[in-house]
């Protein structure tokens, strides 16, 4: 029983760990907590989503993927980022559906550099050296950040003026874009 709970414990703080960092993810997600708690929340599901996708992808296809090839991912969601950052800063209140914000987490989950790259390394050791009941509880850990990360940007949204949330996004979106270029250039050797 103490082992199934260590488990669980386990997976929920690493789901936390990997939710819960500022990053392009979050920075959509506190845009769109300013309307209400599911838009925000639903980008966040469909983050979750595409981790579940990139779970199945990782235990299914890790040996058959050229290790150069993530460095493509970098450069492509480096222009992915500044599109995002160019529309955080110019977002309007009323711009998207949950349904969309749904899908735009997943799109955004499945080009993420990072996510993917967190997959295909840390994952994977996840994967195979962790329990089945792990897994579970580290998607546990997300649900719990997915809910409650949007619960407070949006019952905060009173003491501080929106437009600085997506100030900060655009920020936050523009630093990461830059960072993965660097990083995607390296790894080709053209840095």
């Amino acid at each position: 029983m103490f082992a199934l709970l260590y488990a669980i414990g386990f997976g929920i703080a690493l789901g936390l760990s990997v939710a819960a960092p500022p990053g392009p993810m979050n920075a959509i997600v506190a845009r769109e907590s300013q309307r209400s708690n599911w838009h925000g929340s639903s980008v966040g599901f469909g983050a979750m989503t595409a981790d579940a996708i990139l779970l199945v992808i990782t235990f299914y296809f890790s040996k058959l993927i050229p290790s150069y090839i993530i460095n493509f991912f970098y450069i492509a969601g480096t222009f992915i980022l500044l599109y995002m950052a160019y529309g955080t800063l110019r977002a309007k209140a009323k711009e998207t559906s949950i349904h969309a914000n749904y899908f735009l987490g997943i799109g955004m989950g499945l080009t993420n550099p990072f996510q993917i790259a967190w997959w295909f390394t840390a994952g994977l050791f996840f994967i195979t050296k962790i329990s089945l009941i792990a897994i579970v509880g580290f998607f546990i850990g997300i649900v719990i950040w997915v809910f409650s990360f949007p619960y407070a940007i949006h019952k905060t949204k009173k003491y501080y003026e929106p437009k600085w949330i997506n100030y900060i996004s655009t920020a936050v979106l523009v630093a990461f874009a830059a960072f993965m270029f660097y990083l995607g250039l390296k790894g080709l050797g053209l840095f």
